[in-house]
C-alpha cells in the first residue's frame, strides 16, 4: 500500500517518530515503512491530489486503544471524532501530516 506525500521529510518523521514504524528504505521520492508486516510506501511523485474517501490505512494498536490514542494525542496527532464503537470493533480515525486517512482498529471484546 502506498500513500501520496507532499513533503517526504515531514512524512518520514511522522511515520517513523510519531507512529513508531520501522523505516526500511528511503529515496528522495519513495520511502518504505514496516507496520507489523504491512509495507507502507510514501510516494512523493504523487504528492498532489490526495484521495478523498479512498483507501484508509488501519493499524491495530499494540495495547489498549484508549492508551494508544492518548499517546498519539500527546505527540500532536489530532483524532477526528474520537473512538467510535461498532458491533465489529472500535475505530479511532486520524490523518497523517500529508492528509492521508489512517485509523486505529480494535476488535470487539468477547
Amino acid at each position: 500500500m502506498w500513500v501520496p506525500v507532499d513533503d517526504m521529510d515531514r512524512a518520514r518523521a511522522f511515520y517513523r517518530d510519531t507512529l513508531g514504524l520501522s523505516e526500511q528504505k528511503t529515496t528522495e521520492d519513495w520511502s518504505e515503512f514496516d507496520a507489523n508486516g504491512l509495507m507502507i510506501g510514501l510516494n512523493a511523485r504523487e504528492g498532489t491530489g490526495h484521495s478523498h474517501g479512498g483507501a484508509v490505512i488501519t493499524f491495530q494498536p499494540e495495547g489498549d486503544i484508549e492508551a494508544e490514542v492518548e499517546e498519539l494525542k500527546g505527540r500532536g496527532v489530532e483524532f477526528s471524532g474520537g473512538i467510535s464503537d461498532h458491533p465489529w470493533g472500535r475505530i479511532a480515525p486520524f490523518k497523517d501530516t500529508e492528509g492521508n486517512d489512517l485509523q486505529f482498529y480494535a476488535p470487539p471484546s468477547s
